[in-house]
């Protein structure tokens, strides 16, 4: 049974919401990539979009591998996953203020995101925008098997769910 979506099924996966793991390659060759979360977006067919800080460590590993990879999840069962990797296309000096209140109201209430923009206006000239191409799309899917163990056995599916994230605390 492959788990893998259509492409079709992974450019609508990834255009939904979804906080997006970022993962660059060091500029060390034994170095270890970084993967952080990130808001990001996306429509069927076009590029993926980043805001980060001008100086970040994301934005400074970004121009030396000039590619990385975001991986967006859906935790709740039937879990599913997208992946994409690719080159950088653009790496543009500032934010586009409607761009940036776009990605703000994609990921906050409309309080909230009214509330994100005001404090955070610097963004405007003190981040850049990146622009990937996806061109390698990994995917998984497991609402197949989920209906299976739920047919199963109802308590089926809450034992394979993951587990919930432990609180953050000191690293």
């Amino acid at each position: 049974m492959s788990f893998s979506m259509t492409r079709a099924a992974c450019e609508r996966f990834l255009a939904g919401v979804h906080v997006g793991v970022l993962s660059v390659a060091g500029a060390e060759p034994d170095s270890a990539p970084l993967s952080v979360p990130i808001w990001y977006s996306y429509r069927p067919g076009g590029l993926v979009t980043v805001l980060t800080g001008r100086e970040s460590a994301k934005a400074r590993r970004i121009r030396a591998a000039r590619r990385f990879t975001l991986c967006a999840q859906q935790e709740e069962t039937p879990c599913r996953y997208v992946s994409v990797s690719g080159p950088v296309v653009a790496i543009e000096d500032g934010i586009d203020p409607a761009e940036r209140a776009a990605l703000a109201h994609r990921y906050l209430p409309p309080a909230g995101a009214e509330a994100y923009l005001v404090a955070t206006a610097e963004q405007l000239t003190a981040d850049v925008t990146v622009r990937m191409r996806p061109e390698r799309w990994l995917s998984a899917d497991f609402s197949a098997i989920a209906e299976q163990l739920r047919n199963a056995s109802p308590t089926a599916v809450e034992r394979v769910s993951p587990p919930p994230s432990a609180p953050a605390g000191p690293a």
